[in-house]
Order: structure tokens, then sequence, then C-alpha cells
């Protein structure tokens, strides 16, 4: 069972990597607490050029410099002061692209999502949306800039993979300010997963 390779978040076009990383690993080693889900839902976001992106025309501040980083490290942001979002940076360093991690099927270490996320009883509401797999793995902004090859966070290949026609690909989710970028279709979903945030019906 191996990490995902330097070599992976190297590549130059992230709507396949978001593709690529639907039936991946997704770990966390928090204080030694360890759990994991496959992912199961992804959003591409092209830095620079796309309208949806926090780097969109150059944008680089305290919050998205990370993203200009060489990729295969985490971007880990808050949003609306309630979730932490849970982003895989890729690319060369300089083109700030990255997936952003939607959707999980947990495997590993329920009982500790469950605690965290305080549900009496495990419903796939516990890591469907990127603020709840967050919560679930005990992600937050210590995170934010973690090597992907670390040993706090990480993603592995365990050999799980769909076929193209098990894969939805549909517009993104909360971007009607990207204007027309709004309706890419640069979300992807394995059909029929429970842990989905937003299916299509």
């Amino acid at each position: 069972m191996a990490k995902l390779p330097f070599s992976f978040y190297q590549q130059d076009d992230v709507n396949l990597i978001a593709r690529q990383l639907l039936g991946k690993y997704l770990y966390t080693d928090i204080d030694g607490v360890c759990t994991a889900g496959i992912i199961v839902e992804t959003e591409a976001y092209k830095g620079v050029v796309d309208k949806a992106s926090h780097a969109y025309g150059g944008r680089f501040t305290d919050r998205t410099k990370v993203m200009y980083e060489s990729g295969g490290i985490a971007y880990v942001y808050l949003c609306y002061g309630i979730h932490y979002l849970f982003n895989v940076v890729t690319a060369d360093q300089g083109s700030p692209h990255a997936v952003l991690i939607r959707g999980l099927e947990p495997v590993v270490g329920l009982d500790v999502m469950q605690a965290r996320r305080k549900m009496a009883v495990i419903k796939s509401s516990i890591t469907a949306g990127p603020g709840a797999l967050s919560m679930a793995l005990g992600i937050n902004k210590k995170l934010n800039g973690a090597d992907l090859l670390g040993d706090q966070v990480w993603i592995e290949d365990q050999g799980l993979s769909y076929p193209d026609n098990d894969i939805a690909t549909v517009p993104r989710v909360g971007v009607d300010y990207a204007a027309d970028h709004a309706s890419l279709p640069w979300r992807y979903y394995v059909k029929g997963n429970k842990y989905v945030s937003k299916p299509n019906k």
C-alpha cells in the first residue's frame, strides 16, 4: 500500500488528477490516532485562469501562497468561518492548481470519526461534504502546507479504481461567483456512492 509519489502531484492536468484521486485512500494520523477513507468526490481548480480558484488572475495572499508551492502538499482553509476544507496542491511550483476533496467513504477509525462529528449513530453525512470529512479526519489549519508524503496526512493507492461509466462529471458546487466558469464540468464523483455530498439527480 504505497503513498502516492511526488510525481503524481506534479502532473499539469489538474482535472486528470481530480479524476485519478477517486478510489484513493486519504489518511490522517492526528496525535497517534489514524483515520482514513476512500475519496469518492473531488473538484478541480485550475489556478490563475480559473475564475472559481482562489488564485484566479494571479491572486497571491497569505491564504493562497501555499497554492503556489510545488504540488504534493495540503491546502487547508477556513470556509465561512466554520468549516476547514482540504485541498491537494498539484502541478509545478508557481502553478497554483488544487483539487478539493468533497466526499469520502470512511474505512478506518469510524469510532473516532463518529466522536469528532458528535454523531449518535453513523450516517452518510459523517464524511459527505468537504467540511464534514475534514472534521471527521481531524483536519484543521495546522495541516495547511503539510507534506502529503509525510506522516500526518497522506494519500495511498490501494488498487481501487472506477470505470469511466461509474464516474459523474458535472459542474462544481457553490461557485456561482465564477460567472461562466461556474458551469464548467470540473467536479467528479462515484455514481451511487452515499458519501457523495451533492449527487445530481
